[in-house]
């Protein structure tokens, strides 16, 4: 299969999680009516609050996770391969939860997981202070996902400004990146569009990034602009500013290797031969 149609379904979740998981499974209904055949959610889905303790409460473990168990029977009745942006879990082993994404077949079953590297601990400028390692256990591993639509390098939203984490993906066999997002209004702004180019210039990949958009219940506000963008760097797809929708583009895989014949900078590592001045 070398034409997939993908979807990104961008949303605007709040603090409960039965009402989130509603808005994404009607989304990812609407999306499957559109012909996707690979359907993308943000971060986050199923909740948003930043606020200290609240979602606490509202944390299971991955088996017992009711939107996880939802978007998988989704995914079986659908005949979809579904992208579950990020939901929070439970660890066994530490105070803290994963941020966690899951790509899932279209029999519903759990393909490949990720949790997330980079912890977004920054003061940004919108009277918000962000402290993810406080919360969430940094993850430990990249992951390539192999699925019948193609190669997929899985990240989740901060990964974007790591551009190794990227490389290590495509030079290992990627063909699409996905970068479900929660990326702030003030951020987003000045860098979503530049890095989501510049992330799939450097690899030769499809970037796939559905995002959260708008504000938030719990007063945060997330840029939107779900994009799918072409190996090339070209945007074949946008959402409407930070509204929820659905967005599609049609993937032809060959343009991987045509862009990278072109552009044939992943075979280059001289500055592995640099050597240090005395």
């Amino acid at each position: 299969m070398t034409i997939i149609r993908a979807a990104c379904v961008q949303m605007r979740s709040g603090t409960e999680v039965a009402p989130n998981v509603a808005a994404a499974s009607a989304l990812i209904r609407e999306a499957a009516e559109q012909g996707a055949m690979f359907i993308t959610t943000p971060e986050m889905t199923n909740l948003l609050d930043i606020r200290s303790g609240m979602a606490r409460p509202k944390i299971v473990k991955q088996d017992d996770d009711a939107t996880l168990a939802a978007l998988r029977a989704l995914a079986d009745e659908l005949g979809v391969w579904l992208l579950l942006g990020s939901i929070a879990v439970t660890l066994e082993d530490d105070d803290r939860f994963a941020n966690r994404s899951f790509l899932i077949g279209p029999d519903g079953k759990i393909i490949a997981q990720y949790d997330k590297i980079h912890m977004f601990d920054v003061e940004v400028g919108d009277g918000q202070t962000y402290r993810e390692s406080r919360t969430y256990r940094q993850g430990e591993a990249t992951t390539l996902a192999y699925a019948a639509i193609g190669r997929i390098g899985m990240t989740i939203c901060y990964d974007l400004r790591f551009p190794a984490l990227y490389r290590t993906l495509a030079q290992a066999g990627a063909q699409i990146l996905t970068v479900p997002s929660a990326f702030t209004r003030v951020t987003g702004e000045a860098h979503w569009h530049v890095l989501l180019r510049a992330r799939a210039i450097e690899t030769g990949c499809f970037v796939v990034a559905p995002a959260q958009g708008g504000k938030h219940a719990d007063g945060r506000e997330t840029f939107g602009h779900s994009l799918i963008i072409s190996p090339w760097g070209e945007i074949l797809a946008e959402a409407d500013g930070d509204e929820p929708g659905v967005v599609w583009a049609d993937l032809d895989l060959e343009q991987v290797a045509k862009a990278r014949a072109r552009i044939p900078s992943l075979g280059n590592n001289q500055m592995n031969d640099l050597k240090s001045g005395a």
